[in-house]
């Protein structure tokens, strides 16, 4: 099968990754440069213990991606020979007021159900995973995650370019991709004659519901995050660190982050200077080496549909083998590895 993938993003890169070890011959068609969008500006944590709070299928896609992520991450390494940067660090996260209390006592039995491994810590056994975490006033529950761990997108990204090779097409916005005589039929912004392809799918992030699809497609739009770099030495912290919505983590090369906002604001790059103070004092508050430091902030678009979930599946009935894979949100770095694997199954079965 000859199939296009509309978008240079995580997504798109692994799902025609995976089509082309079975057999397919793929075109990539990103719009501007190779992975620089919301896969270049993500964290990479791969953290089911936060993101998870409810049984539900998005729950048990999200850890079936996460369980795959090892050996995703061996098997890319080996066919690109890049080395990517993933630290099984386990995660460490701190809750003290009553909407956190609660929010932890809710999210218990669901985890429980869904095999999610945690368990409770003292404030002295917090204290040695993360020397510099800094302790909130009263009283605090902790809560360690063993199996959340870290990736470096941009090493990912850097692999799949790889092993992708000829097949990319950047700088090539996809103005349409329609649906006539059983075949996906692209239209380059650019003009020039329908490209033709036996298949096509849509993975092109927060734009992708700008694309001129066979029929309507959910729509799709960006929350903007602001996330900020410090540079500490390698071996700062281990365990991805948490309280609310602040997140602190450590890369394999020493990179030091912290994140994140969410901001409906369109596809406006702007850096807001009061939000990233706002990320810089949560930061320093939850660990105690960041204090005084200036971080470097950059913002990052994710993909988001209305109904807050990805959208995996085909078209319709009438356009079958063009698929949807877009709305990844906060997720789309943890959910590649089986987005991809649905996506290849379905489209060459």
């Amino acid at each position: 099968m000859q199939i296009a993938v509309v978008g240079g993003g995580i997504i798109g890169a692994t799902v025609a990754w995976r089509l082309a070890q079975h057999g397919a011959r793929v075109t990539i068609f990103e719009a501007r440069q190779w992975g620089a969008e919301a896969s270049w500006a993500a964290a990479g944590m791969l953290a089911p213990g936060a993101e998870v709070t409810a049984v539900s299928a998005w729950a048990e896609m999200a850890l079936a991606s996460a369980r795959m992520y090892p050996a995703f991450l061996r098997e890319l390494e080996a066919a690109s020979g890049v080395r990517i940067g993933y630290r099984p660090t386990g995660g460490l996260e701190l809750f003290a007021g009553e909407a956190e209390l609660a929010d932890l006592a809710s999210r218990a039995e669901p985890q429980r159900q869904l095999g999610i491994a945690s368990r409770a810590v003292t404030a002295a056994e917090a204290m040695a995973l993360a020397p510099s975490l800094r302790a909130p006033a009263g009283s605090a529950e902790y809560r360690f995650y063993p199996d959340d761990a870290t990736v470096n997108p941009r090493d990912i990204m850097e692999a799949l370019r790889v092993v992708c090779g000829n097949a990319v097409r950047e700088q090539s916005p996809v103005r349409a991709v329609l649906w006539r005589d059983e075949r996906a039929h692209v239209e380059l912004e650019a003009g020039g004659e329908p490209l033709v392809f036996d298949a096509a799918v849509l993975a092109a992030g927060a734009w992708s519901s700008e694309v001129d699809m066979a029929v309507p497609v959910p729509s799709t739009f960006p929350v903007r995050g602001h996330l900020l770099g410090y540079d500490l030495p390698a071996g700062s912290l281990d365990p991805i660190l948490r309280r609310g919505h602040t997140y602190l983590l450590q890369r394999t090369g020493g990179a030091f982050l912290a994140g994140a906002s969410m901001e409906h604001a369109g596809f406006d790059r702007a850096i807001d200077p009061a939000i990233v103070e706002t990320l810089r004092r949560n930061a320093a508050s939850l660990f105690g080496k960041l204090e005084g430091l200036e971080p470097r902030p950059w913002v990052g678009f994710r993909p988001a549909t209305g109904s807050g979930l990805p959208e995996i599946r085909p078209l319709s009935g009438q356009a079958p083998r063009i698929w949807l894979t877009c709305g990844h949100y906060r997720n789309g770095i943890l959910l590649a590895p089986e987005t991809a694997r649905r996506v290849s199954a379905g489209l060459l079965a």
